[in-house]
């Protein structure tokens, strides 16, 4: 569809670029029989070249002249196609069918397997070790350390010692005291006591027995009798066929490669004591030491220089022979026998029981008891005790201490301790760390592995069906066809005009057939061929 739609494009586009090429020919000169000519003729001129002008030449030597332009353009346009759908409709069909039943059986079947086998060996690998190697060093550190000095001084203060004494008073208070008394009274009370008495009374009831009758009846039935008949199909099996190819992989390898990197000194901090200053105070007339203050500084150790170990990674491409199983198809006659079931009717004479129930009247004599309870009057002696609070007056002494508070003059002894600076110095023993290389080997154990092939036997279960015949109803598909109508939008082409303007170059009247004297570079630039 599109190459149809694309050729009379092309052909449109052709047919502009040549009419466009011949009109640019001596600057569009060469469509006007004079460049001299009025602007009737050259009307006439643009009107037989399929151009029009307008406007008048300008300084320059050129003028606008409107140049009909033919385009091509594709325009939609609505067609109703019809097109053939197949529908399926399904028929009811009573068909003989004969089920398959599965029967497992095996067959030995000898197949490769490939064992891996592994062998060890060795290389030897050189590496770089960095071996620390300390020396010892000793430095001095002048530092001021604040020693105390004690002085003792007394104060006096005021106490309150608390003085006890001890006081006695009588207290009195009542008592309620509890006194019992035991009392005794009579209670009755009736008791229903059961008087059992023995009656009869006569039954009347019905009983249905059984009457059995033999009676005869004929029977009519139908047996399906099986009818066998030999037919043939076509059954299609695959084969699976080994077909040797070959194809290329990557294969992974590599070596290992010894790097050196800087490991950071580790960071710390540790307090720094700023140096102190020295103040007159005028209260003691004495200069006093005023410590400097205290800063935490953050400190590093030295980096470290280390190898390590690092493995780089390589790809390879190799050639393997690999097998793969192509599935042929293999179609054989096999015969097979398919059985109908033709009813057949059959007479057999049955014999059969009838029951009937008869009514029976009977009758029983029943005994049974008829309990009556009778009143009986009863008394029974209860106890019980009384309890009276009686008030009962008491008295107790109660023995109290009264605090009280007296003043008393106590002498205090106390320490005040100066900070006096003093100059030490102390002697700082410490230890540089040099790495310094050391060459070492080391031997390497590695596996490798080989596959070897190696036949083995295995049981391989197949199934076999047994024909089983039997009847179903089955649906049989039937196409129906029927004409569906759909809409198609196709591109047409179709050829368009339209005015374009164009700039062409008008000579100067005195260049007339060849370029002569009097033209100059831009009046007759086109007229150089």
């Amino acid at each position: 569809m599109k190459a149809r739609l694309a050729v009379p494009a092309v052909a449109a586009l052709l047919a502009v670029l040549v009419g466009q090429l011949a009109y640019a020919a001596c600057c569009g000169a060469g469509s006007y029989g004079c460049c001299g000519a009025s602007a009737a003729g050259m009307s006439d001129a643009a009107g037989s070249g399929g151009s029009a002008i307008e406007g008048e030449a300008g300084a320059d030597g050129t003028m606008t002249v409107m140049r009909t332009v033919r385009e091509t353009i594709m325009v939609p346009e609505q067609h109703t196609c019809y097109r053939t759908v197949s529908e399926t409709v399904y028929d009811t069909k009573t068909v003989n069918v004969t089920n398959y039943v599965r029967e497992t059986k095996y067959r030995t079947e000898n197949y490769t397997v490939r064992k891996p086998v592994y062998e060890t060996h060795e290389r030897t690998i050189n590496y770089t070790v960095m071996v620390p190697e300390y020396e010892t060093k000793t430095r001095t550190i002048n530092y001021t350390v604040n020693v105390p000095h004690y002085e003792t001084k007394t104060r006096c203060y005021t106490v309150n010692v608390p003085h006890y004494e001890t006081k006695t008073r009588t207290i009195n208070y009542t008592v309620m005291k509890p006194v019992y008394e035991t009392h005794t009274k009579v209670i009755p009370y009736t008791v229903k006591k059961p008087v059992y008495e023995t009656r009869e009374r006569t039954i009347n009831y019905t009983v249905m027995v059984p009457e059995y009758e033999t009676k005869t009846r004929t029977i009519n039935y139908t047996v399906m009798k099986p009818v066998h008949e030999q037919k043939t199909r076509t059954v299609t099996s695959y084969v699976r066929e080994a077909v040797p190819y070959t194809k290329t992989i990557t294969v992974k390898g590599g070596s290992w490669e010894t790097q050196t990197y800087t490991v950071p000194g580790k960071t710390y901090t540790r307090q720094v004591q700023s140096p102190g200053s020295w103040t007159w105070d005028p209260e003691t007339c004495k200069c006093v030491y005023t410590p400097g203050c205290c800063q935490t500084v953050t400190c590093q150790a030295p980096a470290t220089t280390c190898c390590k170990k690092v493995w780089v990674p390589t790809c390879e491409q190799k050639e393997v022979t690999c097998t793969k199983y192509v599935c042929r198809k293999v179609c054989k006659e096999v015969p097979y026998t398919v059985c109908k079931m033709v009813p057949e009717c059959r007479t057999k004479t049955c014999t059969y029981k009838v029951c009937k129930m008869r009514k029976e009247c009977r009758t029983k004599t029943c005994t049974y008891k008829v309990c009556k309870y009778v009143c009986e009057q009863r008394e029974r002696t209860c106890t019980y005790r009384t309890c009276k609070m009686v008030p009962e007056c008491r008295t107790k002494t109660c023995t109290y201490k009264v605090c009280k508070m007296v003043p008393e003059q106590r002498t205090c002894t106390y320490k005040v301790c100066k900070m006096v600076p003093e100059c030490r110095t102390k002697t700082c023993t410490y230890k540089v760390c040099k790495m310094r290389k050391e060459c070492r080997s080391k031997v390497c154990t590695y596996r490798t592995c080989k596959y070897v092939c190696e036949q083995k036997c295995r049981q391989v279960p197949y199934t076999v069906c047994t024909p089983v015949c039997t009847t179903k109803e089955i649906k049989v598909p039937r196409t129906v066809c029927k004409k569906v109508p759909y809409t198609v939008t196709r591109c047409v082409p179709k050829v368009v005009c339209k005015q374009v303007p164009v700039t062409v170059c008008c000579p100067m009247p005195a260049c007339s057939a060849g370029c002569g004297d009097g033209c100059d570079d831009t009046g007759c630039s086109g007229c150089d061929s």
